[in-house]
Formats: C-alpha cells, structure tokens, sequence
C-alpha cells in the first residue's frame, strides 16, 4: 500500500514560524513533524510516500529529498497554489495509482499504530466503501466535532444517526475511485466525503492513541515539551 502526506498548505495560523519554514519541517521532539509520519510509514512497511508541496516546495523538498535518508522512496507533486485536499489528491493520482492508498495529514501529531490500516479493505464498485476514517475526541479548539461515528460507519450530521459526534483526524485509507471523473483544480476533501457518506460508503473508527492538531505555535511547543518530558513513551 501507498501513503500519500498533504504538505502543501500554507500554515498561517503558525506564522511567523511558517515565513521561513513549511509547516511539517517545524519540529518536536527533535524531529519535524513529517519526520515522524514517514518513519512511522515505513514501520509498517509502506516505503512508497508521495507528499504534494506548494509554500516553500523547494526547502520542503530540499529538506527530505527523495526519501532514501529515511528508508522509503518518496515522490512529490507540486502545486503553484494550494489546491486544497481534494485538489492536491487528484493532482497525485498518477502516482498514487488504482488501490487504495493511507492518506495523512501532515500538520498532525499521533502515537496510533497505523499497522491496523493496512487490513483496510476498500473495494471499489456500487455499494462498497470509498474511505475509512479515522475519528478522534473533539479537541478544545473544536468542541462540536464533524461527523457522527455510530458501529462503524461515519455518517454527517444532517443524517441525524445516533451516535458519537467526533473530529475527523487526518488520518484515512482512501480508494481512488473517490475522485473518478472530477476535474483537477482547487477542490476541498469534506464535500467528497460528506456525499460518500449519504451513499453509505464510509467506514470509520476512534483512534487508539494520543492525538495532536498542531495548529499554533502555542500547541507545537506544548507537544515539543510533552514529548521531551516522554508523556507519549
């Protein structure tokens, strides 16, 4: 299985951090944060990474290459404005191929196992999933969440299932066939998934492990000193 990492945004929220440095080159614990999603990959086996780039494409690029430092082969795309989710994938897709592959954000920090997601099963056709996702407690940032998770399924609140109402990680199995016959551009992720799941074909499950939406300066140094302090180990 492939892994895709979404690195092309423009991390606002962390300026002035993000002037100089994308977003995932920001460290904690000693290692930027797109460190850790390719080294926890390749712990599993997955050593096919593409990640798309668009701010600061050249250090980001610079900085990891293509991949061989750390193990794996890493192939990029890039982007002369951000394409959004959705946008960025489409933009991949000829070398993300025809299977379903673990999408991540890169701006996310976790201690999940993503072993588990290799057993995933995502068969493309009428009536089966397109995605598998995995959901999360709502942080204090996001208190009402984004979906509804009720035995396995993700639903969208309009669907009014009863269930829990939980914050979508950033971290899912995708299969291709999500984004068949759409246009490339600028194109956000939600609605695809939001219409997945009112055709029922969304799976979906609560993280086992700590999780981290580093998303301003104040909650990457939070989680730098957590790490150091070994609160994860």
């Amino acid at each position: 299985m492939k892994a895709m990492i979404l690195a092309a945004g423009l991390g606002s929220r962390m300026r002035p951090l993000t002037l100089y440095t994308p977003k995932p080159l920001l460290e904690v614990g000693g290692k930027p944060l797109i460190v850790w999603h390719i080294e926890k990959l390749k712990s599993i086996g997955v050593k096919e990474i593409i990640i798309n780039s668009a701010w600061l494409a050249d250090k980001l690029i610079g900085a990891l290459g293509d991949g061989s430092k750390y193990g794996v082969t890493i192939r990029w795309t890039r982007e002369d404005e951000g394409l959004e989710t959705a946008g960025g994938i489409i933009n991949a897709l000829p070398l993300l191929g025809d299977q379903p592959f673990i999408l991540v954000n890169g701006d996310v920090w976790t201690t999940m196992d993503f072993a588990p997601l290799l057993e995933i099963d995502l068969k493309a056709g009428s009536n089966t999933d397109l995605a598998h996702l995995v959901f999360v407690p709502n942080p204090e940032q996001h208190p009402k969440g984004d979906f509804t998770l009720a035995t396995g399924r993700a639903y969208t609140f309009d669907q009014k299932q009863q269930g829990e109402n939980l914050t979508y990680s950033g971290v899912a199995v995708i299969h291709p066939k999500m984004f068949e016959n759409l246009d490339a551009g600028k194109r956000p992720l939600a609605p695809l998934l939001k219409q997945a799941m009112l055709d029922g074909q969304v799976s979906a499950e609560k993280m086992q492990g700590m999780w981290v939406d580093v998303g301003t300066p104040e909650r990457l140094t939070q989680l730098d000193l957590q790490i150091r302090q070994g609160l994860f180990d």
